[in-house]
């Protein structure tokens, strides 16, 4: 166990030494002490390593020299890294946070870090450690902060620590502003309330997240190697789909000068997708370009910006118009998937689409008795697509889009092909149902809506172009067997 003592020793010689006599003798350790003669000129702080018995004597030989008080006994000693911008005056809201708090200043060293910060240690001295998490979380709000040394015995001060950090890993990593960070650490912390209601493991999750940034991060740059597949169709079409290691397949298909997408994966990799797609198309940017959203989730729509025309169905629009005013999306209306789906905002750089680009299709009247109701129709140089609006199993807005004359079905996220994945695809496809508990908002309606694209579209006569995964053609594997 671990023990900070507030000591007010008094002004003659041999005052400490008699303090460590006292430590010694039965057998305990300091760890550090400190002693800043601005700050206070009388106490030093002592960090004591021992059993709860050792403690307890030590506490008692202190208090009979008069070296601590009884109001002392519950304090904590904070040891804090600050990175502030090198400017006059940027110590002062801190400061004056600090003070608000009326903690004591046991210890101050600052030096620059090269460039336009400075790196800012303080020791705190709380006496009412149940107020230190609000603390930190304030902070958090004015500069970086990361605690060296602390208490891990006190829980509530533990977690705070933890998604602190956690939070500034997840910044490092991703190259987030502060303000992100923020919202991060406040997700975070969300997170491990709802899951210490349960009394569930935090830790796990927030290592679920970790991988998931880390993945993230991993495939930017020169390591986004999607899997690329080009297939001729009649008619001069071409159908191309990018499989990415993380985010929904993209699926494009050309005629001439003409592109129409079937979504477009996340957000964070719009540089990389569009180097890709003009590497693919050399006269990518004067070609023309629509897309049709399968459904309205952050991993499929992260390049709408791309796009003169963005199909959606009704729902869809309905969902993205509550993103465009700030108010939670069907998604996140549920409770359960609110976290993950702030979270995956922040770390993907997922922005709402303009709403001015949407067109929406909902020809035909709906049937809501009918996991998988026809909705309307799309027109793409003289190809047709029937839409099909799905019962919101997997998120509300979803739809089939179906090309009769290829017979392909782009089921979206209702079927994906977990058979196809690679590696990389599997592993971080694995990440989300523990995150949200079920990438489903309902997955009993999930069920029934898969069993009638099944039996409406049977993969006996269509292909599947699957949200997530290869293309999947039952057909190749029964001539194959």
């Amino acid at each position: 166990m671990r023990k900070t003592y507030i000591t007010r020793l008094p002004d003659e010689s041999g005052a400490f030494m008699e303090a460590c006599r006292i430590i010694s003798g039965v057998g305990a350790n300091i760890t550090r002490a400190s002693y800043n003669k601005v700050v206070d000129a009388h106490t030093l702080f002592i960090d004591v390593s021992g059993t709860q018995h050792q403690l307890e004597i030590i506490s008692a030989g202190l208090r009979k020299l008069g070296y601590i008080q009884s109001r002392d006994e519950g304090a904590k000693v904070l040891l804090l890294e600050l990175l502030l911008p090198d400017v006059s005056g940027a110590a002062l809201p801190v400061l004056e946070l600090i003070h608000s708090y009326h903690f004591n200043i046991s210890y101050i060293n600052t030096h620059e870090s090269g460039g336009d910060y400075q790196r800012f240690r303080m020791g705190l001295y709380v006496d009412r450690p149940q107020e230190i998490r609000e603390f930190l979380e304030r902070a958090a709000q004015l500069c970086e902060v990361r605690v060296i040394d602390y208490d891990e015995g006190e829980r509530a001060l533990d977690n705070a620590v933890f998604y602190i950090g956690f939070a500034n890993r997840m910044a490092e990593k991703l190259h987030l502003s502060r303000r992100c960070v923020n919202e991060l650490m406040l997700q975070s912390n969300r997170i491990m309330q709802m899951l210490d209601e349960h009394n569930e493991p935090p830790y796990k999750t927030f290592d679920y997240i970790s991988r998931w940034a880390d993945m993230l991060a991993r495939f930017r740059g020169e390591a986004f190697d999607p899997i690329v597949e080009t297939r001729p169709l009649s008619d001069g079409f071409a159908l191309t789909c990018i499989q990415p290691p993380c985010g929904s397949n993209t699926y494009i298909l050309r005629k001439g000068d003409r592109l129409l997408f079937v979504d477009c994966g996340f957000a964070l990799y719009a540089g990389e997708m569009e180097h890709l797609l003009r590497r693919l198309y050399p006269d990518f940017d004067r070609m023309h370009r629509e897309i049709v959203i399968s459904h309205p989730d952050m991993d499929h729509c992260g390049l709408l910006y791309l796009f003169e025309a963005v199909h959606v169905s009704r729902i869809a629009w309905q969902s993205f118009d509550l993103e465009n005013r700030g108010e939670p999306n069907f998604r996140e209306q549920n409770p359960a998937h609110a976290p993950y789906c702030a979270i995956s905002r922040i770390l993907t750089r997922y922005m709402p689409p303009d709403m001015a680009r949407l067109h929406v299709i909902d020809a035909l009247p709906d049937d809501s008795s009918n996991p998988l109701c026809p909705i309307g129709g799309l027109d793409f140089c003289g190809k047709h697509f029937d839409l099909y609006r799905g019962n919101g199993g997997h998120v509300p807005g979803e739809v089939v889009i179906v090309d009769e004359a290829e017979k392909l079905a782009f089921t979206g996220d209702i079927a994906v092909n977990i058979r196809g994945f690679s590696k990389d695809q599997a592993a971080f496809n694995r990440l989300a149902p523990y995150l949200m508990t079920s990438v489903n908002v309902d997955s009993a309606a999930a069920g029934l809506e898969r069993e009638e694209l099944m039996r409406r579209f049977p993969q006996s006569q269509y292909i599947y172009c699957c949200g997530h995964g290869a293309i999947w053609d039952a057909r190749d594997s029964a001539a194959r067997a």
